[in-house]
C-alpha cells in the first residue's frame, strides 16, 4: 500500500463538524484530498522534522494527516472552539504526536508563520459573507510562510498565479481534487454533492 493510500486509510475514522457553522462554510476536508496533500508535502520535504501549520483547522483533518509524517511540530488554528473540541478528540483516537490547537482568527495572524510549512482548506467564498475569504488566509501566509499547500475552488490558477507574482510567490505544483460533500444545511437540495477543486503547492521567497 502506498503512502497515500495508508494515509487516507488512517484518516478515515476523524470526525465530521456536529453543528457546522453555515458562514464559515465548515466542511471537513475529505481524507483521501488530506492524504494527497500531506504525500506531496512528506516527498517534498516538507514535513518531516518542520513546523506545520494547519490554518483554518476546522475538525484538524489536515493537521492530524501531517502528524502522521514526523513533523517536528504541528499547530491547528480555528476559530471555532466547538471544532476544536472534535480536534481534540480526533486527536485522542487517532494517536497522533501532540498536536498544539489554538484558537484564533486566521486573519489577525494568530501565530509566528516564520519558517513554517502551512497547509489550509480556506472557504471558498460560497456565501456571501465569505467573498475573498481564500485571499484573506494567503495574505495571512504570503511572506512568512516557507512553502504552503492550499486547496482553492475550480478556476482559481489565474487568481493564484497573480497574487503569488505580486507577493512574493512561486506555484511550483497544481492539481485537481474532487470534494465529496455530505447535505449539511437546509438549503443544500441533495443528500451530498461532489465539486471539483483545485490544490497548490506554492514556495514563498
Amino acid at each position: 500500500m502506498g503512502l497515500k493510500a495508508r494515509l487516507e486509510a488512517e484518516l478515515g475514522g476523524v470526525s465530521d463538524f456536529e453543528d457546522p457553522i453555515r458562514d464559515l462554510e465548515q466542511y471537513r476536508t475529505p481524507a483521501s484530498v488530506a492524504a494527497h496533500l500531506v504525500a506531496l508535502a512528506d516527498l517534498e520535504g516538507d514535513i518531516e522534522g518542520q513546523t506545520v501549520i494547519d490554518l483554518g483547522t476546522g475538525t484538524g483533518m489536515l493537521a492530524l494527516a501531517a502528524a502522521l509524517r514526523s513533523p517536528d511540530r504541528v499547530m491547528g488554528v480555528e476559530i471555532d472552539p466547538a471544532a476544536l473540541e472534535q480536534a481534540r478528540a480526533n486527536e485522542r483516537s487517532l494517536s497522533s504526536m501532540p498536536i498544539d490547537w489554538i484558537r484564533g482568527d486566521v486573519t489577525a495572524e494568530p501565530v509566528d508563520l516564520s519558517g513554517a510549512t502551512v497547509v489550509a482548506n480556506p472557504p471558498f467564498g460560497a456565501h456571501e459573507d465569505n467573498r475573498h475569504a481564500d485571499r484573506e488566509f494567503l495574505e495571512t501566509i504570503a511572506g512568512d510562510a516557507a512553502v504552503s499547500y492550499t486547496i482553492h475552488n475550480e478556476g482559481s490558477r489565474e487568481f493564484l498565479e497573480a497574487f503569488t507574482m505580486d507577493n512574493g510567490g512561486r506555484i511550483t505544483h497544481a492539481y485537481g481534487v474532487e470534494f465529496h460533500i455530505p447535505k449539511q444545511f437546509r438549503h443544500h437540495d441533495s443528500t451530498s454533492q461532489t465539486i471539483q477543486a483545485e490544490l497548490y503547492r506554492v514556495v514563498w521567497d
